[in-house]
């Protein structure tokens, strides 16, 4: 009788011991690295997340957030940025993390649904109120004296997809690539601002109200539309664009080492529940849940959309564009002081 109960003390103390633990585990960190325009949306994902872990595991957790231009950051990562995870813009920016520095493994497209892009936007234009310069499509970009505005694709992943967009609806067109280069280059040449990332356009289009139109992602109209600053202002979603699928990743090389490799996949997963598409959804991107889309279908214009694949035939063929020699830099070049006057 007294083996038994000097038992059952033993088993209370664990348990209560075990629960100080528990209660006294020190919050888990993340870090976010992730492109420019997406801070308010990973503001409210993270708003949504945090409580469910924590009501999940009895643990607090809080998702540290960084935010710039998406190719940048890749770069900031291989430097040395400790990132648990990465939300980037595009299939390149994370490859490099593998190829650069190792910080992945190859596979890692593979290791979450819709190779690893819980979500996507398209380009499209944003315009001065009544579209003053009546501009309808891609071709209209390069007409003279228009002055335009997009990040440049150097530092970020909206700009190479505003770029990749205009090259794959000129191909789209039918034109030979001499003819694609030329209307790319005519492209270039409206070009007055060339900022570094998705919010520095945004904000040199909206606040300093420089150029005729905007290129940037759809979500990003679509949410400044709601704000006051966006007054006189108006969308013009071309008939044909390019997806773009914005990937995630767990950056391996950081979560061994910090032992947060459970708590950054349950991250990303959590991007593809239901809860976040909404969230997602919500913030005016088009998500991969069939259900949450056809809710929030009404706030989407229909397009026609282009893959990456389909025009260039793989992300290495696409990138090349951006490598040196490649087609952007070659136009670049041939646009003589651009490179000291656009910034």
């Amino acid at each position: 009788m007294i083996i038994r109960y000097l038992g059952f003390l033993v088993l209370i103390s664990v348990e209560l011991f075990a629960h100080t633990v528990l209660a006294e585990q020190k919050p888990v960190e993340l870090l976010n690295v992730s492109y420019d325009i997406g801070r308010e949306l990973f503001r409210d994902i993270n708003a949504e997340f945090e409580p469910w872990w924590k009501q999940k595991y009895q643990q607090k957790i809080h998702i540290k957030q960084s935010h710039a231009g998406s190719t940048g950051q890749a770069r900031s990562v291989v430097e040395g940025l400790q990132a648990d995870v990465v939300t980037f813009v595009q299939w390149p920016e994370i490859q490099y993390l593998y190829t650069a520095a190792n910080l992945l493994p190859e596979d890692w497209h593979q290791r979450f649904p819709h190779n690893s892009s819980p979500y996507y936007s398209i380009p499209v234009f944003m315009v001065r109120e009544g579209n003053p310069k009546a501009i309808k499509s891609w071709g209209d970009l390069a007409r003279p004296g228009l002055s335009v505005v997009f990040p440049n694709p150097s530092t970020s992943g909206n700009g190479r997809y505003t770029w990749l967009a205009a090259w794959a609806w000129a191909c789209d067109q039918g034109m030979t690539e001499m003819q694609v280069e030329d209307f790319m280059r005519k492209l270039l040449g409206n070009i007055r601002v060339f900022p570094p990332g998705g919010r520095a356009a945004t904000t040199t289009f909206v606040n300093r109200r420089q150029g005729d139109v905007l290129i940037t992602f759809e979500a990003e109209v679509l949410a400044l539309l709601k704000m006051k600053a966006a007054e006189g202002l108006d969308i013009v979603v071309p008939d044909c664009t390019l997806q773009a699928d914005f990937v995630v990743a767990r950056v391996n090389a950081v979560t061994s080492r910090r032992q947060t490799s459970d708590e950054a996949d349950a991250y990303l997963n959590f991007l593809y529940a239901e809860q976040a598409q909404q969230i997602i959804a919500r913030n005016y991107y088009r998500v991969r849940n069939h259900e949450v889309m056809k809710q929030w279908a009404g706030q989407f214009r229909q397009t026609r959309l282009l893959s990456v694949e389909s025009v260039y035939g793989s992300w290495p063929r696409a990138t090349a564009q951006f490598e040196k020699g490649g087609a952007f830099e070659k136009l670049l070049r041939e646009r003589g002081q651009l490179s000291s006057k656009v910034k």
